[in-house]
């Protein structure tokens, strides 16, 4: 795989994540931002966009967080992406990595990042191949609930909840490792984002929903206190 010209000591991205992944902590962190992720290709990368502004609110009351109210947008090719603890990423169509994102994504995760997969369904087909490109040595593996990320202050011994039907399929949580460590969460059939929506977009039950934001708020914690 190409060389990435974000090369720069990994380390860098660790000790800032470890830094702002004090939980808790009394001391204000200021400028903590998360991010969803802008591709090419041609899919709606912007779709859900009260998700992470509802996703934010919730895990700054519950976890305690600091979290800015509104997420920034980066490119999988930018400098930036080193910016950010959790990067999210959804649509419903195309998905084309070029080789010089696919190796600054790849950095960006082996150097401490996380990134949330969400497939917003359509997604799936072309996620999957354009991974490959990121990480060619490994498979995307599925979760086993008894994984920590199913069990951060919120408990879900089942997995991932259902949010939308799609086409029936019962939801699952797919991840890559890198020696060990969860880098990359995909959440398939699912509907996590939508669940993070506004009540008045989807109708969702309130139930529902406490329930998607609950698991996101996981998803957070996991990568704030992992890394």
């Amino acid at each position: 795989m190409p060389t990435s010209r974000l090369t720069q000591n990994p380390l860098k991205l660790t000790f800032g994540f470890t830094i702002i992944c004090l939980l808790g902590c009394s001391v204000a962190i200021a400028q903590l931002k998360i991010a969803k992720l802008k591709y090419n290709g041609g899919g709606d990368w912007y779709a859900n966009k009260t998700a992470l502004p509802n996703l934010i609110k919730f895990c700054n009351k519950e976890l305690g967080t600091s979290i800015l109210a509104e997420e920034d947008v980066v490119e999988v090719g930018s400098p930036a992406l080193f910016d950010y603890p959790y990067v999210y990423m959804t649509g419903h169509g195309n998905v084309v990595f070029s080789a010089d994102e696919a190796a600054n994504l790849r950095n960006y995760l082996i150097g401490g990042g996380f990134l949330h997969v969400d497939d917003n369904y359509g997604l799936d087909k072309f996620i999957r191949l354009e991974l490959k490109k990121v990480f060619p040595e490994s498979e995307l593996v599925e979760i086993p609930f008894t994984h920590p990320v199913y069990h951060q202050k919120f408990d879900f011994p089942n997995g991932l909840p259902k949010v939308h039907e799609h086409d029936g399929k019962p939801p699952q949580g797919f991840g890559i490792l890198y020696q060990g460590r969860l880098v990359l969460f995909y959440s398939y059939e699912c509907d996590l984002g939508n669940g993070w929506e506004d009540q008045r977009i989807y109708n969702d039950p309130e139930t529902k929903r406490q329930e998607a934001l609950k698991m996101g708020a996981n998803l957070i914690s996991f990568c704030f206190t992992s890394n």
